[in-house]
């Protein structure tokens, strides 16, 4: 059996074996130093985590925006709904017509409200790779199989630490909107020593 390490280095297995091809599905391949997600490519020396984690939706700010925009439309309506008994005291015709408008308008705010509410709370928990750079870049990929993605994770590891490493699998895009998702926290850091705990942000 050949060896993937020097001598004195324990063994790394090969790449885990790919998952049924499906219409989401992308390559993921290292060569030449560098990691290829379909088409975007990342710097290895770059690269400073890898790691898999659950990507949750933020079902309870969604529950909150929508009770805060329903709160915003109601109170505009009601304002112009006011405005247009006021216009109706000099024309029947133009006030009744503004009333409408307003609350035709206000349906169909509310309706795209709660069309975005339902589509955050019914998305379903993602369990993903997860590959952060030194810059804002990220690239976030999934798979059916959760233990594929936790071997895949040991898999760019070796790749990171041994230049000649080349890889190719198959995963998933994550066909997701990120700003319905929680990321995990951030963590800001005060000072050079002494630092206990975290600061959400």
């Amino acid at each position: 059996m050949d060896r993937t390490e020097p001598p004195g280095h324990y063994d790394i297995p090969p790449p885990p074996a790919a998952p049924p091809p499906g219409a989401r599905s992308v390559d993921m391949r290292v060569s030449k130093r560098l990691l290829w997600v379909g088409g975007a490519a990342y710097p290895l020396e770059n690269i400073t985590r890898v790691h898999t984690f659950v990507l949750t939706p933020r079902r309870w700010e969604a529950v909150r925006l929508f009770l805060k925009r329903l709160a915003i439309i109601l109170s505009v309506a009601f304002a112009l709904t006011i405005l247009g008994g006021i216009t109706t005291l000099a024309s029947q015709d133009t006030g009744g017509t503004l009333v409408t408008l307003v609350w035709l308008g206000a349906l169909a705010s509310i309706g795209l409200s709660i069309a975005e509410l339902v589509t955050v709370v019914g998305a379903q928990p993602q369990y993903v790779l997860g590959v952060e750079t030194s810059g804002p870049s990220m690239a976030v990929v999934t798979c059916p199989q959760p233990h594929y993605l936790d071997q895949l994770v040991g898999t760019l590891v070796h790749a990171i630490e041994n230049p000649g490493a080349e890889f190719q699998v198959r995963v998933e895009r994550l066909l997701v909107n990120p700003k319905n998702y929680h990321f995990g926290d951030n963590v800001n850091m005060y000072g050079g020593t002494g630092n206990v705990g975290m600061a959400k942000a």
